[in-house]
């Protein structure tokens, strides 16, 4: 199969493994675009899988055989845990489908690095989240810096600053292991944000600390339960990119005050305020030299939510053309957050070795609810 080759007519089929709590953010907007059908939802545990697919009117569940096996599957929609993404995503692609995985693509290089390669021998294309930079919010910001109204990109900020999840999320633990923390949880969104705007990162120094050994889930039926906390819960990185562009920026879960969404990218003629990655949608603002206030321009184009990316997926397979959050970028941005890791470890700056190609910006007008196929 040649996964720049339309493989069929009509909606593209699609299969979701993963019945977990995110799999509700992705279904809302998969079983309401027409050019796209969901036919079997897969999970470990049965039960999830079928009440997934009764919530949904899915026709079919199981295990991730059946959605692998399933002959009118094209596109596998990844939401496994992190640990997982890269072995059920090379399952997929050993089974003859595309496949899109929701962020981080990998855990480390080499598995990543693995799935890339066995996915362009087989000639499958490989998607993965954040999809959020096709949202209405990041590309008007797109189209705002591309006409040239901040002049020349030269820098940006970023931040991203919560107490942590554990007040909230009945099972925290994971979020403080190994592939996420504060980076790899949230670090897509802006450094994909970022690579779309500069290009790919090609340097990298970073500070990293963790304020406990231990913290306290706030919340649900295991309250009050201890968990062990292995990764850097405060990180403050700086990157450099292709261009001699540079950006700083933080990753926290110690802060009290929360201030999330927070980028700013300062060029020779003005500063633009972008909406927030982690979201779709967002007006966009804009400070020149010798205004009194930011002036605001309306976000325009889509804002579904999840799933865009698949969309943009399942339309250029059948147009024969590359979609745009590919698993390049999203091993690019991989690359980059553990070479943050490395910096933190040696102290030292950290060459990023891979890039990502500039992925196409979305046309203002493309309209999920259109049925195109």
């Amino acid at each position: 199969m040649n996964g720049l080759i339309a493989t069929g007519n009509g909606p593209v089929g699609v299969a979701v493994i993963g019945a977990g709590n995110i799999s509700k953010q992705y279904l809302d907007n998969l079983t309401g675009f027409p050019d796209l059908k969901v036919h079997i939802i897969a999970d470990l545990f049965d039960d999830a899988a079928k009440s997934r697919a009764k919530e949904y009117g899915i026709p079919e569940w199981g295990g991730a055989e059946a959605a692998l096996n399933h002959p009118d599957v094209e596109i596998v929609v990844n939401l496994t845990i992190p640990a997982a993404h890269v072995e059920v995503a090379t399952a997929s692609v050993l089974a003859g489908k595309h496949v899109w995985t929701e962020k981080p693509f990998s855990l480390d290089r080499e598995s990543g690095l693995g799935l890339l390669k066995a996915a362009d021998a087989a000639g499958i294309r490989l998607g993965c989240a954040p999809d959020t930079f096709l949202g209405a919010g990041l590309q008007t910001a797109r189209r705002v810096i591309e006409r040239g109204d901040i002049g020349t990109p030269l820098t940006a900020m970023t931040t991203f600053q919560t107490p942590g999840p554990e007040s909230w999320h009945p099972n925290p633990g994971f979020l403080f292991q190994y592939g996420a923390g504060p980076l790899f949880d949230m670090g897509p969104y802006y450094l994909t944000a970022l690579v779309q705007t500069f290009g790919s990162v090609r340097r990298v120094a970073a500070l990293g600390s963790k304020a406990k050994e231990l913290r306290v889930i706030g919340s649900g039926p295991r309250a009050g339960e201890e968990f062990a906390v292995d990764v850097p819960t405060h990180l403050s990185a700086m990157a450099q990119f292709d261009n001699g562009a540079s950006s700083h920026s933080v990753f926290s879960f110690e802060s009290p005050r929360e201030r999330m969404g927070f980028v700013e990218i300062t060029g020779t003629e003005a500063t633009i305020s972008l909406p927030d990655p982690n979201e779709f949608d967002g007006n966009v603002r804009i400070w020149k030299a010798g205004d009194e206030d930011w002036t605001t321009i309306p976000a325009t184009g889509p804002a579904d939510g999840r799933g865009l990316g698949v969309l943009d997926m399942a339309r250029s397979i059948r147009a024969g053309v590359p979609h745009r959050a590919t698993g390049n970028l999203a091993y690019h941005v991989v690359d980059a957050m553990v070479s943050i890791n490395e910096s933190i470890e040696s102290g030292a700056f950290i060459d990023v070795e891979s890039s990502a190609p500039a992925s196409a910006a979305l046309p203002e007008d493309w309209d999920p609810s259109t049925q195109t196929l």
